[in-house]
């Protein structure tokens, strides 16, 4: 039976990188008789990020790639639930607009699929041999405590629960209700994930090509704060 991988990209204000990440998940040969269907939500982007996406659907029609414009500018988190809807995929994973990691390595994410242990796969960027770009220590050390306090929470034992690549089951994803319209989407997905009775969630280590604020990466302190706000709100309150 074939089935489909869903590849969710939220993209906002990335018209230097969108081409070449689309060119690498187009390139992509995924194993277990998946085959792939692309999604990408624009985010209200300023620049040319919507006509550069027009054109390139255009010039690969032939491929399946549908593009949907948000009406604001919402958040990762709200494009992410716009394409967890519009998914038609078995299986959806979530792939940043820029080049931080490599589409080549789905298949490192579907192999537990593939091989019948694992409903949620989460790829992390903190094990294995894989290339790890070096940059800010209070990042890494601020991504280490996020992830060990939702630890505590959900009781799992992930290495790095802030990271982009996360593979889920479409039916278990589309279950869930999410309301998280900005970065809060991780440790929101992540707690609710974890209370799905008899879930079976697998982690596999990942490269990492990281950006610096110069390259245009986004995320700051301020989403650090909420992310402890989301980790608290939705393992205890929720």
């Amino acid at each position: 039976m074939q089935r489909k991988l869903s590849i969710l990209i939220p993209v906002y204000n990335e018209d230097k990188t969108i081409t070449k990440l689309l060119d690498k998940v187009l390139s992509v040969e995924l194993i277990g008789n998946f085959s792939k269907e692309i999604l990408v939500i624009n985010d209200n982007s300023s620049d040319n990020t919507r006509k550069i996406l027009e054109e390139y659907i255009q010039i690969n029609s032939q491929e399946d790639i549908k593009l949907f414009n948000q009406d604001a500018n919402k958040g990762k988190g709200a494009a992410l639930h716009t394409g967890i809807k519009m998914a038609s995929g078995s299986h959806i994973v979530i792939q940043d607009a820029d080049l931080e990691y490599n589409p080549a390595e789905y298949n490192i994410l579907l192999q537990p699929v593939v091989d019948g242990f694992a409903d949620v796969v989460y790829g992390s960027r903190f094990m294995g041999g894989n290339p790890h770009r070096i940059l800010f220590f209070w990042h890494s050390l601020g991504n280490k405590f996020l992830t060990s306090l939702s630890n505590m929470l959900t009781n799992l034992n992930l290495t790095d629960m802030e990271t982009c690549y996360k593979l889920f089951e479409a039916k278990t994803l589309k279950k869930l209700s999410l309301h998280e319209k900005r970065f809060g989407f991780e440790p929101e997905v992540t707690a609710k994930i974890s209370k799905v009775p008899g879930i079976r969630i697998y982690e596999v280590g990942i490269s990492y090509y990281g950006r610096t604020y110069v390259d245009g990466k986004k995320i700051g302190w301020q989403d650090g704060l909420h992310a402890i706000y989301c980790i608290l709100k939705y393992n205890l309150f929720s």
